[in-house]
């Protein structure tokens, strides 16, 4: 029996059978083949899995009271062989599993029931129904305050997998796998995902070396972690995964491009995205039909076809329904694909297929959110869709050519019908079973009612309400429908139905009719408790005047386990100004669902306001921990690390971050008290977030002064050229800080000009590192701020005298002295006109003369052939002209004998 235990556990993971077929004495191989094959009814309900689901005797009495986990009596062996008992357990666990996966995700129904599995000891459970059996295990599979969705089908079967995957096992190796599997299924049902135990993730990592040697499987442990981390929003994780699994499966693929056409009158080919992708010979490969009307998977018989799911035509006047490629015409002939012919691409195997899915995934986490990335998206799914070789797979490869195309006028008639055409087509048996489980782990596919709520929100971008609305009701999804109402202009229609579901009324009208229930009572008293406690929540949310009542309310029914009701308490106090009891909410609310973004940026601005910097630390580090790309958080967080005060920073700060965007970091007071420690901390932390918020003058300000607190001179320069791109155009010289433009050029100019000078011994200046926040290594990023971006663009007096210093250090003494002269020109000596009657005005540009005067007599003698005497004189004549009503002053003689000197000198 071992040496055939890993044959069948590869069998069970990749849903193929891949043992001889001497393997049919055992009872558990005949059960083991049946899970494979789908016939579930089949394996759940042989004698000898009746001896696994038989209910104990001791929960005879109140048997709803006791969990389903006692329920099963898990401690007895069901077989004297271990192995073999294990083996058992772990498939029936997958049959379980699978069941759940078809009933709510892949189609068709399912033919059999919770009730046809679990064997009673007596005939006293005959009260016991399918619904009432349902929603208990809903309501086991609450976890952590998120309730879930309740009219998920079979909730049973997921709850009995977990129970059967939870062990003790010492020998089946794949069950770390499988409850990966139970514990992705799991976070789909919720209605918000939750915190996952490191344990899921680090109990698989031993598999990694032991599957090495099959590359496919190699390929698919990678590829559904990496769905996982993709789902919790951890996008780096995901995008590491994803490309560990085209590595394993040695697939071939390179985004370039391709000479084209995408319109039917387009005269002339221009280069278009084209994903070329290869997939690696494999022995298990046969032929593929490709006709249209028919698909055939790499481990199906020669003689099986099944039906593609429908796919809608363009139909459009103008937009070709495939791009066409010029043959051969790829834009980088030295490509290790450059053999691939962009218009005739070969089939790529189904694994292969989920991997350029996963990885289309990954250029919309990966990518800001802009026309590109649809493209770059589209080239990806184009590639998958034009060769289906699995049902499932080529279900969700529709699925997100659906969603590119519902933001595009031309393509969002096809984007709806492709879409429903999705939603009718699950409960049809057009496909065999097996097929659709094949890879429904290697793919992002949504549930059957997140595909339709998908539906419904398209309908709802296109106005058709009322259909949106019919859908969202048959799911129960009542959020969305009072939604529906309200932007139908009845939002009391809305509070009718919260109100109704709350007393009863509803249920009594809709659901126990359909669901063949006598009373209410009985569905009431085996409804969840989170759900109730959601719905109060969303009468809050109704009836604001009563707001704080009802969310307290739903804390109470949940018995504090509602991390709804204390999110939506939390943010009413923050938006009241209470913001103590705000982060007393809040704290409970990221207590019982730390994976919530919202509440932790809500709870860290609380922080703020309340000037708990170390609160605030904790939350913004929080946000950019979950979603590494929020720019705001990344700024907030740089706020708090300059306002902590004296002390040491926390060691675990580094690298995270976040602070408002009206919010400058620019009290130079306050920046000195902060230890350096802090200081650089909140440079880390902007840098992070002008990644993200690059267009934002504000975020690049507080970088631009914490940097040259830090010493960044070099990213200051970068900053404060950014500022004056953003800007200029509206506040002109306004823009430049022009402290810290004449900081940046007194760090270039304190040293030699000569580098050589600036080190000692015999040693020269190309042996020794370049400080690029110094001397020559910042001049050249000086030099090209002056030249490139602040002259052609604003102009002031220091800043023609900071950029003349400049040139002055690189002895360009002629470049010097225009430049000084512009800034006379600007400055208030350069700019008075007769008239003028401020003394002190007038004072001020008497010294602004005697300065350039001395400028030009310094700075003259040293350019060749300059006529510096006649330029000092002209200055000094024609602002004596305009301000002769300033004779008395004694300034006036200063004046007089600057221009007596000029005269000798000439």
């Amino acid at each position: 029996m071992s040496q055939a235990l890993e044959a069948i556990e590869k069998s069970l993971l990749t849903g193929q059978w891949l043992t001889n077929g001497s393997d049919g004495h055992s009872s558990v191989f005949d059960i083991a083949r049946d899970v494979v094959d789908g016939a579930f009814h089949k394996a759940l309900t042989a004698p000898l899995s009746q001896q696994i689901f038989s209910v104990r005797a001791t929960c005879s009495s109140e048997i709803l009271d006791h969990p389903l986990d006692d329920w099963l009596n898990k401690s007895d062996p069901s077989l004297d062989d271990e192995i073999e008992d294990e083996l058992l357990h772990l498939t029936l666990a997958v049959a379980c599993l699978h069941a759940f996966v078809q009933i709510n995700w892949t189609g068709p129904d399912l033919d059999v029931k919770p009730l046809n599995v679990l064997v009673f000891a007596s005939g006293s459970f005959a009260s016991l129904n399918e619904d009432t059996l349902n929603q208990k295990s809903i309501a086991e599979l609450t976890c952590c305050g998120e309730p879930a969705y309740h009219l998920t089908q079979g909730a049973t079967f997921l709850r009995l997998a977990q129970i059967l995957i939870s062990g003790p096992y010492r020998h089946c190796r794949s069950v770390p796998w499988w409850n990966l599997r139970a514990s992705m299924l799991h976070q789909q049902i919720l209605d918000e995902p939750v915190a996952v135990p490191e344990s899921v993730f680090s109990a698989v990592e031993p598999l990694t070396s032991s599957i090495a040697a099959d590359p496919d499987l190699a390929a698919r442990l990678h590829l559904e972690c990496g769905l996982f981390q993709h789902f919790l929003s951890d996008n780096k994780s995901a995008a590491d995964y994803f490309l560990r699994a085209a590595k394993a499966s040695d697939l071939q693929y390179e985004l370039t491009g391709a000479l084209g056409k995408r319109t039917k009158y387009q005269q002339n080919e221009i280069s278009q995205l084209v994903l070329l992708a290869e997939s690696r010979s494999r022995d298990s490969d046969g032929p593929q039909s490709d006709n249209g009307q028919g698909f055939q998977d790499a481990n199906t018989s020669a003689n099986t076809f099944t039906k593609l799911p429908e796919t809608f035509p363009l139909n459009d006047d103008t937009l070709l329904e495939q791009t066409e490629y010029t043959p051969s015409s790829t834009a980088l002939p030295r490509s290790r694909l450059s053999h691939l012919d962009p218009s005739s691409q070969p089939a790529l195997h189904p694994l292969d297929q989920c991997i350029l899915l996963s990885l289309c995934l990954n250029v919309k986490n990966m990518s800001p959110s802009h026309g590109l990335t649809n493209e770059q998206m589209s080239a990806y799914v184009a590639r998958v869709v034009s060769h289906p070789r699995n049902w499932t797979v080529h279900t969700m490869a529709l699925l997100l050519r659906s969603r590119l195309e519902s933001s595009r006028t031309r393509t969002v008639e096809r984007s709806t019908l492709q879409l429903q055409a999705l939603v009718e087509q699950m409960p049809t048996a057009d496909s065999a079973l097996s097929e659709r489980l094949l890879y429904v782990h290697d793919i992002p596919l949504p549930s059957k009612w997140e595909m339709e709520k998908e539906l419904a929100i398209q309908f709802l971008s296109l106005g058709v309400v009322r259909s949106a609305l019919e859908i969202f009701e048959q799911l129960e999804m009542w959020e969305e429908v009072v939604k529906c109402w309200m932007s139908m202009g009845n939002p009391e229609r809305g509070l009718e139905i919260v109100r109704d579901l709350l007393e009863g009324r509803k249920a009594e009208a809709e659901e126990v009719l359909s669901r063949a229930k006598t009373t209410t009572t009985e569905r009431r008293e085996t409804h969840s408790v989170a759900r109730d406690a959601k719905l109060w929540c969303l009468l809050g949310d109704l009836e604001l005047e009563n707001a704080q009542a009802h969310y307290e309310k739903a804390w109470v029914i949940s018995r504090q386990t509602s991390g709804r009701a204390m999110r939506s308490l939390g943010g009413l106090h923050f938006n009241r100004g209470e913001y103590s009891q705000a982060i007393m909410c809040l704290r409970r609310a990221v207590a019982i669902n730390p994976l919530l973004h919202r509440s932790w940026f809500v709870l860290g601005c609380a922080c703020v306001r309340e000037e708990d910097w170390e609160g605030a630390r904790v939350a913004f580090s929080r946000c950019v921990a979950i979603d590494d790309e929020d720019g705001e958080s990344w700024n907030n967080l740089a706020s708090v690390y300059l306002r902590m005060g004296e002390g040491e920073a926390p060691a675990d700060a580094i690298d995270q971050g976040d602070l408002d965007a009206n919010t400058e970091a620019r009290n130079g007071h306050e920046i000195k008290r902060v230890p350096f420690s802090n200081k650089l901390l909140a440079f880390r932390a902007l840098k992070e977030c002008i990644k993200y918020r690059y267009e934002d003058w504000r975020v690049w300000s507080n970088y631009m002064v914490v940097a040259i607190d830090v010493g960044e001179l070099s990213e200051a320069c970068r900053a404060l050229a950014r500022i004056v791109e953003e800007k200029s155009g509206k506040v002109g010289g306004e823009c430049v800080d022009e402290d810290v433009l004449e900081r940046l050029v007194n760090a270039v100019t304190r040293t030699p000009l000569n580098a050589d000078d600036a080190v000692e011994g015999d040693i020269s200046a190309h042996q020794t590192p370049v400080n690029p926040s110094e001397g020559r290594g910042l001049f050249r990023r000086v030099s090209d701020l002056f030249e490139r971006t602040i002259l052609p663009r604003v102009s002031s007096p220091r800043i023609f005298r900071a950029y003349g210093r400049l040139l002055t250090w690189q002895s360009r003494w002629d470049e010097a002295i225009r430049a000084y002269l512009d800034g006379y020109r600007c400055s208030l000596a350069g700019t008075m006109e007769k008239g003028e009657t401020d003394v002190k005005r007038w004072q001020e540009a008497v010294g602004e003369v005697e300065e350039i005067v001395d400028l030009l007599r310094n700075f003259g003698s040293r350019v060749e052939g300059s006529k510096w005497q006649l330029q000092a004189r002209s200055i000094v004549r024609t602002f004596i002209g305009r301000t002769r009503d300033f004779e008395d002053e004694p300034e006036w003689n200063r004046l007089t004998e600057l221009q007596d000197e000029l005269r000798k000198e000439e």
